[in-house]
């Protein structure tokens, strides 16, 4: 799977690609990634890539052409199988869920474009972008971070990162929030690690595990707890 991720500062994002799993994936094969500076494709020697927005108001706008040149130059690209997907990281955009992460991880190619200021230029989402995405009911600074969050939550789900069972269990995988995890120490601090985790029995672990995953759900998300429920009937 490829990542190519719009940025005016792709010096934020380059620390991530060269660390942990993500590292090794890209070493193995399995991802690979792009950064493109957005402000390389500006027409003046400035390499101006914002402007103030048309009717007014406070902020600056990204400007159209570098990045519609930016954007020219990856789309442009033959992609040999399967299909590439542009997304646009915003607080306008729909929620960003792990069935969305689960949908995005089988595309071959993912166009992430990177908003600053005010945002980008309305044409260019209509002209390019497949999708927008937020994260969250809030508003960042910057798409860096946004966009880094939906590459970790889908890349991992790329055949090959991970094994398949250590994301079965995950939280909102299966509709409810995960289970708490202990290792050693048995005791810390005072407190000591479940009885029966240390049992050995395998069913009442389970048991154990199914009983702490309602409660949790039900404690911080009833609505996930509320959801699950409607979709098993």
């Amino acid at each position: 799977m490829k990542f190519t991720v719009l940025s005016l500062f792709p010096e934020i994002l380059q620390a991530y690609f060269e660390s942990s799993i993500m590292a090794k994936a890209i070493e193995r094969g399995i991802v690979d990634v792009e950064l493109v500076n957005i402000r390389d494709f500006a027409a003046d020697r400035h390499r101006t890539c914002d402007d103030a927005p048309y009717g007014g108001g406070p902020g600056m706008v990204m400007k159209a052409e570098p990045l519609a040149a930016a954007l020219d130059s990856v789309v442009s690209e033959v992609v040999n199988t399967g299909g590439r997907r542009t997304v646009f990281p915003t607080p306008s955009g729909r929620l960003f869920t792990q069935q969305v992460a689960q949908r995005l991880a089988v595309e071959e190619h993912l166009v992430l474009i990177c908003g600053r200021y005010e945002g980008i230029d309305q044409r260019i989402i209509d002209l390019y972008v497949d999708e927008e995405l937020s994260i969250g009911d809030y508003v960042l600074s910057s798409g860096e971070i946004a966009s880094l969050a939906i590459i970790d939550a889908v890349y991992r789900l790329v055949d090959g990162v991970i094994r398949g069972e250590s994301l079965i269990e995950e939280s909102h995988s299966a509709g409810l929030l995960e289970y708490p995890h202990y290792t050693r120490p048995e005791v810390f601090r005072g407190l000591k690690v479940p009885d029966v985790l240390l049992s050995g029995h395998h069913a009442e672990i389970e048991r154990w595990r199914a009983e702490r995953m309602r409660e949790k759900t039900m404690a911080v998300r009833p609505d996930l707890l509320a959801e699950s429920e409607r979709t098993s009937d």
